[in-house]
């Protein structure tokens, strides 16, 4: 296979939950890559300065506001992500996440109704706008859904987010079948447990270095190395891709969560 086939010139894509994190560091891997890139987030403020860092290293970014949970802002922000690219998006990340904190029997409504919403009716929303737009333009274009190897397995204290991981995993694969006849990829991408800045204090801990252990390569992830998956899935070098889970975890689906 050619290095092109990584190539996504001329793609518009759009990522969510890109405010830092794995979603900042895969819009700027589909920059590098070559595609015109739009972040999503509710923190313009944060999303404004990483445009700003993005074009100083000569890419192309741009940066809406977009709440994955409400269908009028998902409108909105897609509608808006064209205007700025001048074309339809065709590469769409689905990374808006978050995991909630408590034990099942501590779970409240509001907890999960903030987890599922935006975990699985985030994603949904999000694609389906994105779809539609690809349909009605007859072009074909990639989805990209972030899930998780909790959507495989289970840990405690995060019911609620293995729950939509998993629906993400089975929202992929029906997507990929019903869109497949429009030239649509649907893929979900599935990582284990990777490094940020986010949760590098709390990987530091000692209950933290007692999971790491159970981890077949024994250390945590690393952000880069989500990025050729990622690749893989947005450009034409996964063209006969669709349906797949990609699971990218140090072998940690094979030994004990």
């Amino acid at each position: 296979m050619k290095p092109s086939a990584f190539d996504l010139g001329g793609r518009r894509a759009l990522v969510t939950g890109a405010s830092g994190g794995l979603g900042l560091h895969f819009a700027e891997v589909l920059a590098q890559a070559g595609a015109e890139v739009v972040l999503a987030a509710r923190r313009m403020d944060t999303l404004a300065a990483e445009v700003e860092r993005l074009r100083g290293l000569g890419l192309r970014a741009h940066a809406v506001s977009l709440d994955v949970t409400q269908a009028e802002s998902v409108s909105a922000a897609v509608a808006e992500a064209e205007a700025l690219t001048g074309g339809v998006v065709d590469v769409l990340v689905n990374n808006a996440g978050v995991s909630g904190q408590h034990f099942f029997l501590q779970v409240e409504e509001a907890e999960w109704d903030t987890v599922v919403d935006t975990n699985l009716k985030g994603a949904y929303l999000v694609a389906r706008a994105v779809a539609r737009r690809l349909t009605e333009r007859g072009a074909p274009g990639s989805i990209i859904n972030v899930a998780s190897i909790l959507g495989l397995r289970v840990s405690g204290s995060v019911s609620p987010y293995c729950a939509s991981k998993a629906g993400l995993i089975h929202l992929t694969k029906a997507m990929a079948l019903e869109l497949a006849r429009h030239r649509i990829r649907v893929n979900a991408l599935a990582p284990g447990y990777i490094e940020t800045d986010f949760n590098r204090v709390f990987f530091a801990g000692e209950a933290a270095k007692k999971l790491v252990s159970r981890i077949p390569f024994r250390r945590l992830g690393q952000m880069q190395e989500l990025d050729g998956p990622l690749l893989l899935l947005a450009s034409d070098a996964g063209s006969y891709m669709s349906g797949s889970v990609l699971e990218v975890d140090g072998g940690h689906l094979c030994s004990t969560l």
